[in-house]
């Protein structure tokens, strides 16, 4: 336990992936690091499960071993299902890597918070962030059950609302998110739904979408997602959930032996990161913080992880604090913007069935164009590459998977 007094070279709030990839890139250059999450690991956390192309190299980067994750599940192919019925298989390569998993958050977070800690960062669990205050050489947050830490930078990695962000005058108090997603764990599945990833493209839902992700065990995560302000409310959720489920090709798909093996939770999912504030005094948001979430399939782990990185690395590269804010922001603008408002675009596409339905049946149309729309979807290569020359090099198109 720290003393009151302690002073630390940086501070990271929330323990989850971004703060777990931010703690372990800089504890391993040799900065002294403290973590401190309100949670204490393991902890379940509201989320799809999913991890894509781009969260498995971050993964790998940070030396993660999926043999350690309890619930993880590799996965080869999507099923998606048009509005009209129509059922597409969209398979990944095979043999050159993993390009898609799903592990629950509550295994996959305990391990990447061990991960920070072998790096050498110190992590308090339980401990909640009370305030912070900028200083002109550096940070002082108040964290519970401590008292005060003195820090050169603060990394905010403590979700949509948060508290870093609030403590510092920068936040939206009416920021509600872009989407709210709903999820509840099913066991004693089919056996289709134990292994395969399937997404239904619900006309009533558009351009959100109902998945079920297999997890170790003969269990999955099963949930769906509404665009706010789109025709169903927030409220609405409970009562639609329980009609989606008795859907038929739902019904069928999960099995008749299936059930729930907890309640179902709901959370919003913040995606505006082309809009909003990534750093302020001594301070760079990360994550849900940074509202860095795919617009379109609702994916953050991949973004969460790497702006970890890059906020790190911002700090490791540079002593100005201009300097370390500008290129934080540089990067994060340079690898997320353009593909955030790609995405944007083509999620307006989904929000009529016909527009669904056709995205569908061109994505189907080859086995080429099977074959490369997954890697696309899960992110393989940045949604907007080819707008972004930028970005191009050698085999940008035909990478291998992580753990290869």
């Amino acid at each position: 336990m720290p003393s009151p007094d302690r002073s630390v070279d940086v501070v990271v709030v929330g323990a989850g992936p971004a703060g777990a990839a931010a703690a372990t890139t800089l504890a391993r250059a040799g900065r002294e690091v403290l973590v401190v999450d309100k949670a204490t690991f393991p902890r379940d956390k509201i989320c799809g499960d999913g991890l894509t192309t781009a969260a498995l190299r971050e993964l790998e980067r940070l030396g993660l071993d999926p043999s350690t994750v309890a619930s993880w599940v590799d996965v080869d192919a999507v099923l998606v299902r048009s509005p009209s019925g129509r059922q597409v298989s969209f398979p990944l390569p095979s043999g050159e890597g993993r390009f898609a998993a799903v592990a629950r958050r509550r295994d996959l977070d305990e391990r990447l918070v061990a991960l920070a800690r072998h790096a050498g960062a110190t992590c308090l669990e339980g401990h909640a962030l009370s305030g912070a205050e900028a200083t002109a050489d550096g940070v002082v947050v108040q964290v519970e059950g401590v008292g005060a830490v003195r820090a050169g930078w603060a990394v905010g990695a403590d979700g949509m609302w948060s508290p870093l962000r609030r403590a510092l005058g920068l936040a939206d108090p009416t920021y509600r998110g872009e989407w709210h997603a709903f999820r509840q764990y099913f066991s004693d599945v089919s056996d289709a739904a134990s292994r395969q990833l399937v997404v239904w493209f619900e006309a009533d839902l558009l351009p959100g979408y109902a998945w079920s992700f297999p997890l170790a065990g003969g269990s999955a995560n099963v949930g769906f997602g509404i665009l706010r302000g789109s025709s169903y409310k927030v409220a609405d959720m409970g009562a639609l959930w329980r009609e989606l489920l008795v859907r038929p090709h739902i019904r069928d798909f999960l099995g008749a032996t299936a059930r729930p093996e907890g309640p179902h939770r709901a959370w919003p999912i913040p995606a505006r990161v082309d809009r909003v504030a990534l750093t302020g005094p001594r301070t760079l948001f990360v994550g849900d913080a940074a509202a860095a979430t795919d617009p379109m399939t609702g994916e953050g782990i991949g973004q969460a992880l790497a702006t970890g990185r890059w906020a790190a690395e911002a700090i490791l590269a540079a002593h100005d604090p201009e300097l370390v804010r500008s290129t934080y922001e540089r990067r994060v603008r340079h690898e997320l913007t353009v593909d955030h408002r790609l995405a944007e675009r083509l999620a307006g596409v989904l929000r009529h069935p016909l527009g669904a339905r056709g995205a569908v049946r061109l994505a189907g149309a080859t086995a080429w164009t099977r074959r490369n729309f997954a890697r696309w979807l899960f992110e393989d290569y940045p949604r907007a590459l080819l707008l972004t020359p930028s970005r191009w090099h050698r085999d940008m198109l035909t990478e291998p998977g992580a753990y290869r």
